[in-house]
């Protein structure tokens, strides 16, 4: 399976090293440039910086706060029902984990990378796409006909074991034993596709709120999916190795860690399909989802017919006292603050950050009982002039990943390019969640890395495809660091009741992110955007 992780985290401020260039076995290595989005405000936050003094009001109807993908899907849903008297506040990093950057003419992901072929349920994300000119026919129908220019085309994955490059991902088993293991967990999940629980919904669907609520399946939250794969009899370290690598890749921790019911989630939980694909395709652009959120921004700018919705700054309080309003205080980037005074107020920020800036205990939601364990990323962008020769067997592929590798490989940012041959410059972008690691020692160990740290662990898995040759073609690297990337679903998370009520709230705040879901996915994350829209709307 495919990386889905990354969708919401905090938003960005960057900071670029200063240290001089290191040499190894004779080959000079680039100095990176490093960036720490939101870590500026998101620790002012949390240390309880002095706030500034508002110097004016503004009266709006909804103040959204946040421009990740559930702010953004909430303003498009808001936009495209005619409802205008709206403002979102951007917060420090426009499209949150769905960002990019580039070098030069080539454009890369900061975050997320890739979107799955939506299923029926995700109507909404089937909207968006249908009206960004992704889906050109069908868009509610079984089989939607895409454009073919933003399907990931042959070859899409390969798996670096034994120092020779195999296609695809899931590693063929040691003995005929290993592999009918391996034969009979796919065979498994993909019954699990269609079948409904005992109250008639599917069992695991995208959205996740939408799936079955029958207590026989509910169960397999209380236990982590480690431990149900032992239960179930897979003892084939091949197997093991490629669950726990989907775990760590999807939701930024261990199959040690993460929720058998989640854990099943991730493969059975996908059933979009295509005419013009084969199942199990996936949508990525050469800066992996950047291109959706500003699909969504420019469709809410048309609709308004101007640009002025979107205000720079990011929300540090939310003074819900007031019998008229909700009183948002924002700070710009200048320093400067001013008061919105909305009507309603949609959070779409992540849980950690939200807890510092409004009380969430008025909404039934405890910080230190209900708070998602949130993983630690690096995304570390390596600009390059040619290409490093390449180990036998399969040829360069979109996603490559190395067996038994402490990172989650890379992907390939201008795989998408038709090209008779490949393009003279490239960007390779590595991944790794710090799963060895627990959350708070990731963070704490980011936070103090040097510059030649964070690069020699942003390397790991290029330097154990390519060696030191790698640096002949390295021409800069960017790596972006993401204390709080993501929400990880530990078990228990189907039961947690401030994230429940947190999802019902239909008062004069709304909350509108992905760590409702318990994890972090585009679909996850639009989906309670247009939900808070809808209610807004009078709509539910």
């Amino acid at each position: 399976m495919r990386r889905r992780a990354f969708l919401l985290g905090t938003a960005a401020s960057a900071a670029a090293a200063g240290l001089g260039a290191a040499w190894h076995g004779g080959m000079r290595e680039v100095t990176p440039t490093i960036a720490y989005p939101g870590m500026r405000e998101g620790h002012g936050l949390r240390d309880g910086a002095a706030l500034p003094t508002p110097s004016g009001e503004r009266e709006v109807g909804v103040a959204i706060l946040g421009a990740g993908v559930g702010g953004l899907s909430c303003a498009w849903r808001l936009a495209r029902a005619g409802f205008h008297d709206f403002v979102v506040v951007q917060g420090p990093e426009f499209g949150g984990n769905a960002s990019g950057g580039g070098h030069g003419e080539l454009a890369y992901p900061r975050g997320a990378h890739y979107l799955p072929l939506p299923s029926l349920a995700s109507t909404h994300v089937r909207e968006m796409l249908a009206e960004f000119g992704v889906i050109l026919e069908g868009a509610q129908q079984a089989r939607p006909y895409y454009d073919e220019a933003v399907i990931v085309h042959g070859l899409d994955e390969r798996l670096l074991r034994d120092g020779r490059w195999e296609d695809g991902l899931v590693p063929r088993g040691a003995t005929s034993a290993e592999q009918a293991q391996h034969d009979a967990f796919f065979r498994y999940v993909n019954a699990q596709r269609s079948a409904l629980g005992a109250d008639g919904r599917k069992i695991f669907s995208i959205p996740l709120a939408l799936s079955s609520r029958d207590p026989e399946w509910l169960a397999l939250d209380r236990i982590t999916f480690k431990q149900w794969l032992q239960q179930q009899g897979y003892t084939s370290p091949g197997l093991h190795w490629y669950l726990d690598y989907c775990c760590r890749d999807d939701y930024g921790a261990s199959y040690e860690r993460v929720s058998a019911w989640a854990g099943l989630h991730y493969f059975c939980a996908r059933d979009g399909h295509a005419d013009n694909a084969p199942d199990g395709a996936v949508m990525t652009w050469p800066d992996g989802l950047a291109p959706l959120a500003r699909q969504l921004r420019d469709a809410v700018t048309r609709r308004l017919g101007h640009a002025k919705w979107l205000l720079p700054g990011f929300a540090s309080r939310v003074d819900e006292r007031a019998a008229d309003a909700v009183r948002v205080l924002v700070s710009d980037p200048s320093g400067a603050a001013g008061t919105l005074c909305a009507r309603r107020a949609v959070c779409a920020m992540p849980l950690f950050v939200a807890s510092r800036v409004l009380d969430l205990s008025r909404h039934g939601f405890d910080s230190q009982r209900h708070q998602p364990e949130h993983a630690a990323w690096l995304v570390s962008n390596f600009s390059l002039a040619g290409y490093p020769a390449e180990a036998e067997g399969a040829p360069l592929a979109w996603d490559n990943v190395v067996y038994g590798g402490a990172a989650l490989g890379y992907v390939v940012s201008t795989h998408q390019l038709l090209r008779v041959a490949p393009s003279p410059r490239t960007v390779f972008t590595a991944y790794e969640a710090l799963s060895h690691l627990s959350p708070q020692a990731a963070r704490q160990w980011l936070a103090a890395a040097s510059p030649d740290a964070l690069r020699e662990r942003a390397a790991a898995d290029l330097l154990a495809a390519y060696g030191a040759t790698l640096w002949r073609h390295a021409t800069g690297l960017e790596i972006t660091v993401r204390g709080h990337a993501m929400a990880t679903p530990t078990p228990g998370f189907l039961s947690n009741d401030g994230l429940a009520a947190l999802r019902a709230a239909d008062g004069r705040v709304l909350f509108a992110h992905a760590d409702l879901s318990g994890y972090s996915v585009f679909e996850e994350a639009s989906w309670w955007g247009v939900r808070a829209a809808a209610r807004i709307l009078g709509e539910e």
